[in-house]
Order: C-alpha cells, then sequence, then structure tokens
C-alpha cells in the first residue's frame, strides 16, 4: 500500500520566521487573523478615485491587500490594493486606539485588512482614506517579490499565477479582457440566433481524427474513455434533432506538443447552423471578428507584436490559388499523384504519410503559403485527404467545402460546409480509421457508426465552424504565447 510522505520542511528565511513568530504572537493574544470570517466592504479603490468629488468627507470601509508602507513614526502611509486597484491609506496614531495603531504598524506587505475611514485628499493632491479602525483579515506568511524586481521569470510567472496577479496588475487586464471577449462572442451568437450547449467531455471512444486523446477510465463501467478532442458530432446530432443553430464554448484536450500557440488543453467554440454553406460562415466570421474586436479593442486596427493587423479587411483565397501565388506551382494543372510527388521532391517539400495529390497539395501550402497570411484571410476549397468531415465540392469530388482563417501567419478557425451524406460519412470514418490503423496498429482509434445513424435520419444542409478562443485573446490582448492568456497554463512538475 503507498504511504504518504508529507512535503519535507525547507528552511525558514529571516522574514518568513518574523510573520510566523507576528502570527504567534496575534494568536496569543486572542487575535488569530484566520478566524475572521466577514468584513462589510461599501466602496473601493476605483469608486472612490471616480467618485471623489460626492465621497469626499464620507466614512466607506474598504479591504484589499498592503503593498507598500511608509512613515514610522506617528503616521504611517500605505497602499492598498482591492479587485480594482490602489488607493493611499494614511494612519495617525492619534486617528485611533494606540493599540491598534500598534498592531496595524506591525502589518506586513501582503497582509490582507479591512479599514474604515474618511475620503479626502492630501496637501499633495493624492486621494487617500484616513483610516480610523483596521482589521487584519488574513496574514501572508510568505514575502511579496521585492518591489523593483517584481515576479519576472516567466516560468514562476506561470506556476505560481497567484503572486503574478498580485504584483503584476497588467497580468489581470489580460484576463479582464479575456472575460470580455467570451462575452462579447456569446452576445454576438445570441443575437443571431443560436442557442448555447453542453456536451459530453467524457466520450466512450477515440475517433479516427489526427489529433491524439488522453485517456482514462471509468470505474463503475469499467471502461476506457476518451477525453473529447472536439464537439463536433455531438453538436451536429443536435441539428440533427432540429437545433438549427447551436453552439458550445468548450474546454477540449489533445495529448499532443506544446508551443507558443499549443496547450494539451485549450478552449473552442463550435458552431453550426442549418440552410447555409461555409460561405455563409464565413461572412458569419468576417462579421463576429470585426464586431468583437470593435467591442473590446475599440478598433479593427490592431498592433500584434510590433506588426499592424486590420482586421477591417479580409481576403479570400482558395488553397491552389494560394499555392500558385506562394510557390509558382499550379495544382490546378496536375493530374496525378506521381507529377504531385516529383513536384514535392523539385521543390524540397516533405511527403506526407500517404502521398496523394491532395495531400501533397496541403504540404505545399504549409511550406509556402502559411508564413505569408500575415493579415485576415480565409483559404477555402481544401483537398479531401484532409477533410473527413467536409462537404465534396460540386464537380469536383478531390477537393470540399471548408475553409481556414488566418491572421499574423497563424490558423485560427474552421469551418465546413458539413457533408450530411450518410454514406460518404461512413466511407470515410472507414478509411481514415484503416489508415490510422495502418500507420498505429496500436491505435485505439474507432468509427462512430451512431454519428453515421444520425445522418441516416437526416442532417440538413448546414455550415459549421470551430475556432481557438485563445488564439484570439491572445490577438486581441497582444500577447506573445497561449500561456499568457491562460490563468493555469500546462506545466512541467518541479519535482
Amino acid at each position: 500500500m503507498a504511504k504518504f510522505v508529507p512535503q519535507a520542511e525547507m528552511p525558514l528565511s529571516d522574514q518568513v520566521k518574523v510573520r510566523r513568530e507576528k502570527l504567534e504572537a496575534l494568536r496569543a493574544e486572542g487575535l488569530d487573523p484566520f478566524v475572521q470570517t466577514k468584513f462589510e466592504v461599501t466602496s473601493s479603490a476605483r469608486e472612490i478615485k471616480e467618485n471623489f468629488d460626492a465621497l469626499e468627507g464620507k466614512t466607506v470601509t474598504l479591504a484589499g491587500r498592503l503593498m507598500s508602507k511608509r512613515g514610522m513614526g506617528k503616521v504611517s502611509f500605505c497602499d492598498l490594493q482591492d479587485n480594482t486597484g490602489r488607493i493611499q491609506l494614511y494612519v495617525r496614531f492619534d486617528a485611533m486606539e494606540e493599540a491598534d495603531f500598534q498592531r496595524f504598524k506591525k502589518n506586513d506587505i501582503g497582509d490582507i485588512v479591512g479599514v474604515k475611514g474618511d475620503v479626502f485628499k492630501t496637501e499633495r493632491g493624492e486621494i487617500s482614506l484616513r483610516v480610523h479602525e483596521a482589521t487584519l483579515l488574513s496574514k501572508s506568511l510568505l514575502p511579496l517579490p521585492e518591489k523593483f524586481h517584481g515576479l519576472t521569470d516567466r516560468e514562476t510567472r506561470y506556476r505560481q499565477r497567484y503572486v503574478d496577479l498580485i504584483v503584476n496588475p497588467e497580468v489581470k487586464d489580460t484576463f479582464v479582457k479575456r472575460s470580455l471577449i467570451l462575452r462579447e462572442l456569446r452576445h454576438f451568437l445570441d443575437s443571431k440566433g443560436f442557442l448555447e450547449v453542453d456536451t459530453p467531455i467524457l466520450t466512450p471512444f477515440e475517433i479516427g481524427a489526427s489529433a491524439r486523446p488522453f485517456y482514462t477510465h471509468h470505474n463503475t463501467l469499467d471502461i476506457d474513455m476518451v477525453l473529447r478532442i472536439e464537439t463536433e458530432l455531438y453538436l451536429k446530432r443536435l441539428v440533427v434533432g432540429g437545433m438549427d443553430r447551436v453552439y458550445e464554448v468548450g474546454r477540449i484536450f489533445r495529448n499532443e506538443g506544446m508551443d507558443p500557440t499549443h496547450n494539451p488543453e485549450f478552449t473552442s467554440i463550435e458552431l453550426y447552423q442549418a440552410y447555409t454553406d461555409f460561405h455563409g460562415m464565413m461572412d458569419l466570421v468576417e462579421e463576429m471578428m470585426k464586431t468583437v474586436a470593435q467591442k473590446v479593442c475599440g478598433t479593427l486596427q490592431i498592433q500584434y507584436q510590433g506588426k499592424d493587423i486590420d482586421l477591417g479587411h479580409w481576403e479570400r483565397m482558395t488553397m491552389i490559388e494560394a499555392v500558385k501565388k506562394y510557390s509558382g506551382v499550379d495544382f490546378a494543372a496536375i493530374q496525378t499523384d506521381e507529377e504531385a510527388i516529383a513536384q514535392a521532391k523539385a521543390h524540397k517539400v516533405e511527403l506526407p504519410e500517404i502521398p496523394t495529390k491532395g495531400a501533397i497539395l496541403a504540404e505545399f501550402f504549409d511550406a509556402f503559403v502559411e508564413e505569408n497570411l500575415i493579415q485576415p484571410t480565409f483559404i477555402y476549397d481544401y483537398p479531401v485527404e484532409n477533410s473527413p468531415l467536409a462537404k465534396r465540392k460540386p464537380g469536383d469530388p478531390a477537393f470540399t467545402e471548408r475553409f481556414e482563417y488566418f491572421i499574423n501567419a497563424t490558423e485560427f478557425g474552421n469551418a465546413f460546409s458539413e457533408l450530411n451524406d450518410p454514406i460518404d460519412q461512413k466511407a470515410r470514418f472507414e478509411k481514415q480509421v484503416a489508415d490510422r490503423l495502418a500507420l498505429d496498429p496500436n491505435s485505439k482509434a474507432q468509427v462512430d457508426y451512431d454519428y453515421v445513424t444520425a445522418l441516416e435520419y437526416g442532417l440538413p444542409p448546414t455550415g459549421g465552424l470551430g475556432f481557438g478562443v485563445d488564439r484570439l485573446v491572445m490577438l486581441l490582448t497582444d500577447s506573445a504565447s497561449i500561456r499568457d492568456v491562460l490563468l493555469f497554463p500546462t506545466m512541467k512538475p518541479l519535482d
């Protein structure tokens, strides 16, 4: 039987020892700060500053964290940081009980306090609170990072986001903006008649898609289960059931690599609209991006990592047109897989595992095109080989009615005219799973035959879209890494 081993006690620094001694002294007086359960707050730092004329001379209560202390004698100046910002506290020995004043002077930077006092302005014109009563609500036993250097190591910032938020106020601004972006996305879709729904995170088996999943085990049912890699198939079941416009803001899990734009778990939005196609989805994306950017940023001309991005203008090109523009190779003139292989070798493009013309076209796109798509661009008409859920293009069954849109050389979303032919869908699923098993005999990929059954009841012509929320937040907050827009990104354990 495994035995629990407590974490080894690390040697305490002098600062930590002093803080713990202060805690024990308070407890000896019967003033344990950790027994406090409530403090009535009537105002905030922002409210006082924005409404000073109305609040001057009024008594208010605030609560927050002490971020600085100045003065050691009969007067102390402190900065209190609450959820809305910082405000100066003015504490005089003759404005409160002497014992309370002495206790307040012993408070440390980082302690959480509740204060009651009058709003006023100092001789230097700084809006402040003249404190009459102070209560220690929680003792900070660890010192905050040193004032002038702060918490700058990125790894530590991601691991200890709680400290990062305390000492780097601009970090909180990013996550406030993230919340606003999500709210505006929901508002936009709700205004278009979409219904937000929830679908399962645990699914019974791995589908044949290329993304690698995480596995878990359900004890009661005694079955292995998979954390979802998409929400698509469940959402389209709902469209079959008559829910014509649905979307989900969902957490997605993929057991793959990590880099500045990838985290193993991330937030996506997938949406499906009956009686439209991928052109309708293009129009929806363009309107949505413009609307959200204008609401959140106040402009469609944004700066991202030193580049000017114009969200007011969107280019549209087929994949063949884009490859011809940036590589000079015209796949419209290529008739066979052998010709495509020859072009790949001539241009030093890596051959895919199954080297068909369509798959090689996609490799050319990756090699020559994507890095050039800085301004908002729709790329459409994807080969059928890498689009198993998209409807074939009328008159050219080697291609599908699919697009992806790119900004700053990064893919932001993926959309289809959804395949609603159950016979074609079943054949594609079976080929996809067979190909996967041929490459990886240990794969547990299966065909979702229940989804095929749903299609046999009839899926109307439908447009579908999926996009990553995290990348959009990166764009609109000028954040270089996905870790900067995730409160708790996946990290390798320190031990």
